[in-house]
C-alpha cells in the first residue's frame, strides 16, 4: 500500500510543484495540465484570428491562466518558492499558446520571452482592426438573403456576421455612464438597422 509521500511521487512532478497551492489560485497546475496540449481544436493560421483568441482566452479562463497573456500574474521575489511556480505556470501557458498556432505562426514567435510578450506579438500582428475587413462583413450582411438555408441556419449566419461586425468595431463602444439616454438611443439604432 502506497504512503501519501509515495503517491505524490507517483502523481508526478506537478503533484510536487503545487504542493500547499491552493487550487483556485493562478500558480496551481492541474495534474492533467501538460506543456503538449492544445486550447483549440484548430491551430491558428492566420487568419480567423477573433474568434481563435477567443477560444484561447476561453481556453485560459478555464484553467484559470488568463492572468498570464493580461500580465495581472505578477512575479513574486526571484528567491521564492512561487517565483519557480510562476515560471513553470509561464512556460505552460506559452506551451499551450504555440501548440495552438500552425508550425510558421508558432516558428515566427517562439523564443518570446513569456507569455505576455508571446500574446502581445499576436495581438499586434493580428489584432488591428481592418478597414477592409469591416467593409466584407457590412458588405456580406447586405447581401445576405435566406435563399436556400432555412429560417435556423440563416440567423446563425447573420447572428456571427453581427458579432464579427461587433468585435471588429469594439473599440469604436463608448464605456462612459450616460445619463442623457444618447447611449440608449444609439444602441436603439444599432437593434433596429439589425432587423433591416
Amino acid at each position: 500500500m502506497a504512503t501519501l509521500d509515495q503517491e505524490d511521487t507517483f502523481a508526478g512532478v506537478t503533484a510536487a510543484t503545487n504542493f500547499g497551492i491552493d487550487p483556485s489560485d493562478p500558480l496551481y497546475l492541474h495534474p492533467s495540465d501538460n506543456p503538449g496540449a492544445m486550447l483549440v481544436s484548430v491551430p491558428f493560421s492566420g487568419i480567423g484570428y477573433r474568434s481563435w483568441r477567443r477560444s484561447v482566452m476561453r481556453g485560459l479562463s478555464v484553467k484559470n491562466k488568463l492572468g498570464f497573456i493580461s500580465g495581472e500574474c505578477k512575479p513574486p521575489e526571484p528567491q521564492s518558492q512561487r517565483f519557480r511556480q510562476l515560471e513553470r505556470c509561464d512556460d505552460m501557458v506559452t506551451s499551450w499558446i504555440l501548440n495552438s498556432l500552425s508550425k510558421d505562426i508558432a516558428d515566427s514567435v517562439e523564443y518570446a520571452n513569456n507569455d505576455v510578450e508571446l500574446w502581445r506579438e499576436l495581438e499586434d500582428r493580428y489584432e488591428r482592426t481592418n478597414g477592409a475587413r469591416l467593409y466584407l462583413i457590412q458588405k456580406e450582411i447586405n447581401d445576405l438573403s435566406q435563399g436556400v438555408l432555412d429560417i435556423t441556419g440563416y440567423y446563425t449566419k447573420l447572428k456571427k456576421l453581427w458579432e464579427e461586425l461587433n468585435t471588429l468595431s469594439k473599440k469604436t463602444h463608448c464605456s462612459c455612464i450616460c445619463t442623457c439616454g444618447a447611449k440608449e438611443n444609439m444602441h436603439k439604432a444599432e437593434q433596429d438597422r439589425r432587423l433591416k
